[in-house]
């Protein structure tokens, strides 16, 4: 995304959140909100999917620390005012256009005050000295001591779960050039960012061109979720196998199922770890992590009840819930 198209768009309003936001909250919130809108939880939601692709642009801007400094820049300017793309020779418009009426008059396609300020300098004096940096993410004005930078393209993909995991090369196709293979490293993670030098916009005055920054969404899946490096699935058991135990199987990402041993009196939500069988990075391996979680049958043949009756008066008359009730009495 450009960044002339910053002034216009509220992205804290789209994500619904303070631009005080922390990374990390803001990280915690967005993909909250990606499951919420993810086209795969609203099949032909065409609403839901307009919101996601709006969101995950907002975050593709918000989550980059830079970038998110140079638009909390920008859009403290006001609006009313856009950049173009790079000038070139002979071209109308450009950066230093949004900054006309407020500096003074226009020399030969450059602008200066008229205490002989140049505009180096008051760019200097708007964004806390003369080597600010702005603008070092999409290619914007450094003035006479060197040549211009090309922006920064932005682009997304979607991945499935397994292919996130695994890695994958991938094929980009920009708006204007040719064809990009990207390589995405096995163990990529939703709202992830990978940048790829070079590969942005070629600069107007033979200067460096701009990187290519690509922002990963990866989809849900419907039995697994990621928490780091681990994947965590839940695995139900009935009320026999949790109360006297059992060896059951569990499934694991894109192989087979292993046998693990549930020990007699497993309560719902006690975790049980099958090592290395989570998501593996140059960072190193994460484990597989089943929930276990005890299902209560809904419906009961008359011998069942019989002896579930049975059993009920066999077991010790007492009150599991006689603690908390004690606790809760401060």
């Amino acid at each position: 995304m450009a960044s002339q198209d910053w002034f216009d768009k509220d992205f804290y309003k789209v994500l619904g959140v303070s631009k005080d936001i922390s990374e990390a909250d803001l990280k915690k919130h967005y993909r909250k909100l990606a499951r919420q809108y993810h086209p795969d939880s609203n099949p032909g939601d065409a609403k839901a999917e307009a919101k996601f692709k709006e969101i995950s642009e907002a975050n593709s801007v918000l989550s980059d620390p830079e970038t998110r400094k140079e638009y909390d820049q920008i859009r403290a300017m006001g609006g009313g005012a856009r950049f173009t793309a790079p000038r070139q020779p002979g071209a109308n418009g450009g950066f230093e256009d949004v900054f006309g009426g407020m500096f003074g008059q226009q020399q030969g396609g450059r602008r200066s005050s008229t205490q002989g300020t140049s505009f180096e300098d008051l760019l200097g004096g708007m964004f806390g000295g003369a080597d600010t940096g702005f603008g070092s993410s999409t290619g914007g004005f450094r003035g006479a001591g060197g040549p211009t930078r090309g922006r920064d393209f932005s682009a997304t993909t979607t991945l499935d779960f397994l292919t996130a995991i695994r890695g994958e090369t991938i094929k980009l196709q920009p708006a204007n050039g040719s064809p990009i293979n990207v390589k995405v490293p096995a163990g990529v993670s939703d709202g992830q960012k990978i940048r790829l030098k070079g590969k942005g916009e070629p600069s107007p005055d033979g200067g460096a061109p701009g990187d290519l920054v690509l922002t990963v969404t990866v989809r849900t899946h419907p039995v697994f979720e990621r928490d780091g490096l681990n994947l965590r699935v839940d695995v139900p058991v009935t009320f026999v196998e949790a109360t006297l135990g059992a060896t059951i199987e569990v499934p694991t990402l894109g192989g087979d199922p292993v046998r693990l041993k549930v020990a007699p009196g497993t309560p719902s939500g006690r975790v049980l770890r099958v090592k290395g069988r989570g998501v593996t990075t140059p960072k190193g391996s994460g484990d597989l992590l089943a929930t276990i979680q005890v299902a209560v049958p809904s419906h009961l043949t008359s011998d069942a009840r019989d002896a579930l009756e049975a059993f009920a008066k066999a077991m010790p008359a007492e009150n599991p819930r006689t603690e908390l009730l004690e606790k809760a009495k401060g």
